[in-house]
């Protein structure tokens, strides 16, 4: 679970995020969606423990994102946007060190690392360096990495960037298939907002506040409010 408790994050002359807050289920995926400057990154990365709010809590599964940093980022697994991969490792290399910084003890590393690498359809280019891979498959290596160790909570920072319409479906296909195999809680940040139409909730965020929050088929029936706001409606 994730709790954003009267969140807000002050810069000198900016507010990027004012007096937030909503709440994400175990189990359920959210997609959290807004235009350029809306505040989204922000939010993933004082969720994430990157930054810390000026203002107000963060909880995840139980553990304050800020005084209990540790266990809470423990309950994490986080794909950040633009892949950034060591891309002189093979994709099961990569998996293998996220492992290791995410302390899985060694007698267990191994399952892990092949579960990962098995959910995220990497099996056929495993032993394949980075470099080499589509960036199809570098977005799965990225995932792959999230994944490792079994976190409870997956965020997905722009999972899909720069792919294709069918790699972009294959990726969200592929997040919507873990949710339903592991129970995770999954937190997707976009602006494609047809990736959005599956979720169980959307969040959307403009000028740093939350603007609306709830069943993708209500959100999206918004279109004028939308529109508004600079998003186009995904035709369902």
């Amino acid at each position: 679970m994730i709790e954003v408790k009267n969140v807000t994050k002050k810069y000198p002359n900016i507010k990027a995020v004012d007096n937030i807050n909503f709440k994400i289920k175990d189990g359920e995926v959210v997609g959290l969606l807004g235009p350029n400057g809306a505040g989204k990154t922000t939010t993933m990365n004082m969720i994430t423990g990157f930054i810390e709010p000026t203002e107000g809590q963060i909880i995840i599964n139980g553990f304050d994102i800020v005084r209990k940093s540790k266990k809470a980022k423990k309950q994490i697994g986080y794909m950040p946007e633009g892949v950034p991969l060591y891309t002189e490792l093979t994709a099961k290399e990569f998996v293998n060190y996220i492992a290791e910084l995410r302390g899985v003890r060694s007698k267990e590393r191994k399952q892990e690392v092949e579960k990962a690498i098995e959910e995220t359809g990497l099996k056929d280019v495993q032993n394949k360096l980075i470099r080499n891979l589509s960036r199809g498959y570098k977005q799965r290596v990225s995932m792959a990495g999230a994944l490792v160790g079994n976190p409870e909570v997956i965020i997905l920072d722009e999972p899909t960037a720069m792919l294709d319409p069918n790699g972009r479906k294959d990726v969200i296909r592929t997040v919507h298939e873990l949710n339903k195999k592991e129970g995770i809680t999954v937190l997707l940040i976009t602006h494609y907002m047809e990736e959005a139409i599956d979720a169980d909730r959307v969040i959307v965020m403009d000028d740093g506040k939350v603007i609306m929050d709830g069943i993708p088929k209500e959100i999206f029936s918004r279109v004028k409010e939308l529109k508004e706001h600079g998003l186009d409606v995904p035709q369902a």
